[in-house]
């Protein structure tokens, strides 16, 4: 079998991305009907054209012989020192999802080691990411990664 490469994503990546953004959907818009609409996918083809072109919000693939098997939507992030925090750069996972096909091969595993090199080399001081609270596999896969959680997100529906 053919080693798993990761990279940066390329325009023709699109319908692979286009096909996984579909299947983190389906999690969401399962797990809340009320936020997400079935069907629904985060961005177009159109967006993910100008998003790979941003250097502020790098995407990366993990492919084997052509076929997409993840990906990791990450953004820059870096908030001015104030009076009460200090000013670090942080890189945000906004989106990682390993192909509903290539779960449990440790494909997740490989694209979030790849993500902790990447931040490491632009001098970030940490790595985050925010999970739904009904997403228990998720959760799971985080925790297993050494993640902790940082803050608690709450809501009240009315």
């Amino acid at each position: 079998m053919e080693e798993v490469h990761l990279r940066r994503a390329a325009k023709a990546d699109i319908p692979g991305l286009g096909r996984l953004l579909c299947q983190v959907h389906k999690v969401h818009s399962d797990a809340r009907p009320d936020l997400f609409r079935p069907g629904a996918r985060k961005y177009s083809d159109e967006e993910l054209e100008q998003l790979l072109l941003d250097s502020g919000r790098p995407v990366f693939v993990a492919e084997r012989e052509g076929q997409l098997l993840g990906y990791a939507f990450c953004v820059h992030q870096q908030y001015p020192e104030g009076h009460s925090m200090t000013n670090v750069k942080t890189l945000y996972i906004d989106d990682l999802c390993v192909d509903q096909a290539a779960r449990g091969r440790h494909i997740g595993r490989l694209l979030y080691q790849h993500v902790l090199d990447y931040a490491r080399q632009q001098g970030c001081y940490n790595v985050t990411l925010n999970v739904w609270a009904a997403n228990d596999s998720a959760l799971g896969f985080y925790q297993r990664l050494g993640l902790q959680v940082q803050k608690l997100g709450m809501e009240k529906i009315l």
